[in-house]
């Protein structure tokens, strides 16, 4: 797939993005190469293949979901000016 000088300055303009017209044909270039590797990849027959979620068969390995923080509220709310039943109490702001 070829892609024009163009086609980059109409993409470059719908995204946005400010390019030099003299690079226009080096980013066509480059572009059309990527483009024909998509076109090759999709070439690929792929019948039959199974999807993976990681390409080595391998689990993960997960920790044990334990508390390791301290509980550590009754201090933190002996430091503010109103707390009750382990809820900091602030003054009405809206009537």
């Amino acid at each position: 797939m070829s892609i024009s000088s163009e086609q980059v300055t109409h993409i470059a303009r719908l995204a946005r993005l400010k390019t030099d017209p003299e690079k226009s044909e080096h980013f066509a270039k480059h572009l059309s190469r990527i483009m024909d590797l998509v076109e090759q990849m999709n070439q690929i027959d792929t019948d039959g293949i199974e999807p993976m979620s990681h390409p080595q068969d391998t689990a993960l390995r997960l920790r044990e979901d334990v508390v390791t923080a301290k509980n550590l509220r009754e201090q933190y709310q002996a430091l503010a000016p109103s707390a009750q039943d382990g809820l900091y109490l602030v003054p009405k702001v809206i009537e």
